[in-house]
């Protein structure tokens, strides 16, 4: 099995190091494709208005001056031999669960894995705050992902869909149950901007994360994490509210309604 790995912390992160070793407990044909420096919170975004710039750093492992989607597009069309059987992406130093998936460079890594027609799984280490100086506890995914993954593997799913794996924030040996869930919504937003003034006298902003009291709903990714579960969200790209079409069907379609004078 030809596994290709990325993230969104960078070529030298301690969770992409983490990752390989994850990997390799799986295959001995592991390939790195990683930004060059940290896209924490790039999305799915892609750079289409400058150069990027492709270093090896050793064998099958190169640094993009890029995005994860970008790693994962030139991995998969320009660096590797063959296509790979699975896109791994992470381990992302802080968990990426609820809100966060919309915008998490690591679970965007893994989109564009499935794009491409690859089975995909995004990985991510929760922390007790996201500070510089917490250490993550990667032992914790180490110890599970490589059983939890082939797992997935064997189970196989359905195309169009990813895997985000969230490990709590625990040693491993506190951690005893894996739970399948669906995705949370908190109860009030986490990121929030911070006014600041520079030594010229002009204001900037911050961004940067605030946590607050939450009630996460049964079922839901927030709620495993909060109580030292493993999580295994199933997750897929389409955006379509479907009730709202088949609502909308009676008040629009045909032909385009003018404004009434």
């Amino acid at each position: 099995m030809r596994i290709l790995l990325t993230n969104d912390d960078g070529i030298d992160a301690e969770g992409l190091a983490s990752l390989e070793r994850i990997a390799l407990a799986l295959s001995d044909d592991v390939w790195i494709c990683a930004p060059a420096v940290e896209q924490s919170g790039k999305g799915r975004g892609l750079t289409l208005t400058e150069p990027m710039r492709v270093n090896a750093c050793g064998d099958k492992r190169f640094s993009v001056t890029g995005t994860p989607t970008d790693c994962v597009i030139l991995a998969v069309n320009d660096l590797m031999p063959d296509k790979p059987d699975l896109v791994l992406s992470g381990v992302n130093r802080g968990h990426n669960i609820a809100e966060d998936v919309s915008y998490s460079g690591t679970v965007a890594g893994a989109l564009q894995g499935m794009t491409m027609g690859i089975r995909s799984i995004a990985l991510s280490q929760s922390l007790e705050r996201f500070h510089d100086e917490v250490v993550a506890r990667y032992e914790t995914a180490e110890a599970f992902a490589p059983g939890i993954i082939q797992r997935l593997i064997e189970a196989r799913w359905p195309d169009g869909v990813i895997m985000n794996l969230n490990f709590p924030n625990l040693p491993p040996e506190l951690v005893k149950q894996v739970e399948v869930t669906r995705q949370g919504f908190r109860d009030t937003a986490e990121m929030h901007a911070t006014r600041r003034t520079d030594l010229r006298g002009r204001d900037y902003f911050w961004m940067g994360f605030r946590q607050g009291e939450q009630s996460p709903a049964d079922g839901t990714d927030l709620r495993a994490i909060a109580e030292g579960r493993i999580s295994v969200t199933p997750l897929h790209i389409d955006l379509t509210h479907h009730e709202t079409v088949h609502d909308l069907k009676s008040v629009l379609g045909g032909v385009p309604p003018k404004v009434k004078s």
